[in-house]
């Protein structure tokens, strides 16, 4: 095929990786099985990332888990997950085929156990490891999550890069951060002082709630969720602006109420290299990944702009 120099080359490189576009998929959405990840790579996806992996099975919460409205969600999941020798084997077949990135996120009720699980995940050879310190939806379990204060946030990166270092392996690490604390760019230092590779910016909001008026009572089992969705993406873009501005050279994941090819640009110019699209796939469907790459391909070339990392904070602050 004849190569059209009026179309832009939508390709970015993270970490050393190569993406054929900026959109993955984020972590928590259609992201269990290797048939999945494929469906949503065929759909136009530059990569996926995983539901969260445990070392052992981990149940999550009781049905109702999610309430989805105009302008936002609220998830209580839980982080179900079914362990670590599950996650292998789906991890086997969807590098077998071989088509983009794998971003395989980690998660952990220890410190210690996120080196354990951090050093087994990455036997399947991921791209890239997300750690996940930053979930609000289990801390009835196990207590303010790591990514609200920076002296723990740092002990997991360190705990992990030991990990892979002892194990001989070379797997850039991605921390994704909490907006739930009064200083994210503290946060942002501390891991990347750390020794984290990049960071994810951010986890869902809250915990938040909606009750039924009918029942009278909470929506979700759980009473309380995570909040994502639309939104979430003013704080987002804000979150990822600062620690740009603090952190320039740190690679970003942003993700957070992204639905359109607009939004993607939008959370690239604020500092960017990826975009994670979770709760777009509940409003636009799964093909949400080739109906953004088309908006930016034709804003792109409506902009004048040849290769989109050009745009990678690209905002004047």
């Amino acid at each position: 095929m004849r190569y059209n120099a009026d179309v832009a080359n939508l390709s970015v490189n993270f970490c050393g990786v190569k993406f054929k576009n900026p959109l993955v998929l984020a972590s928590g959405v259609l992201g269990l099985t290797a048939s999945s990840w494929r469906n949503v790579v065929r759909n136009g996806a530059g990569g996926i990332t995983t539901k969260s992996i445990w070392l052992q099975e981990h149940k999550g919460h009781r049905n109702p888990v999610i309430i989805g409205g105009e302008h936002y969600m609220l998830n209580a999941v839980g982080l179900p997950d079914a362990g670590i020798e599950k996650a292998r084997e789906e991890i086997k077949k969807f590098l077998d085929w071989n088509p983009s990135p794998l971003i395989a996120s980690i998660v952990a009720g220890k410190v210690e156990d996120f080196g354990k699980i951090a050093e087994e995940i990455a036997k399947s050879a991921p791209q890239i490891l997300e750690v996940n310190i930053s979930c609000p939806n289990v801390g009835s379990e196990f207590g303010r999550p790591f990514a609200c204060v920076a002296v723990d946030a740092a002990a997991v990166t360190k705990e992990v890069k030991k990990s892979l270092h002892t194990a001989g392996v070379k797997i850039p690490i991605s921390i994704k951060l909490s907006p739930n604390v009064q200083n994210i760019v503290e946060i942002a230092k501390a891991v990347a002082d750390a020794g984290a590779d990049a960071l994810t910016v951010m986890n869902t909001m809250g915990p938040g709630m909606a009750i039924n008026i009918e029942m009278r009572a909470p929506v979700l089992f759980n009473k309380v969720g995570g909040l994502s969705g639309p939104s979430l993406k003013p704080i987002a873009i804000k979150y990822i602006c600062d620690i740009r501005k603090a952190l320039p050279t740190m690679p970003i994941i942003g993700t957070g109420g992204v639905l359109t090819g607009e939004d993607a640009i939008e959370m690239m110019m604020a500092g960017a290299t990826l975009v994670g699209i979770g709760t777009g796939v509940y409003y636009r469907g799964v093909e949400v990944f080739k109906k953004c790459t088309d908006e930016m391909s034709k804003w792109c070339t409506a902009n004048k702009v040849k290769n989109i990392s050009e745009l990678i904070g690209a905002v004047k602050l």
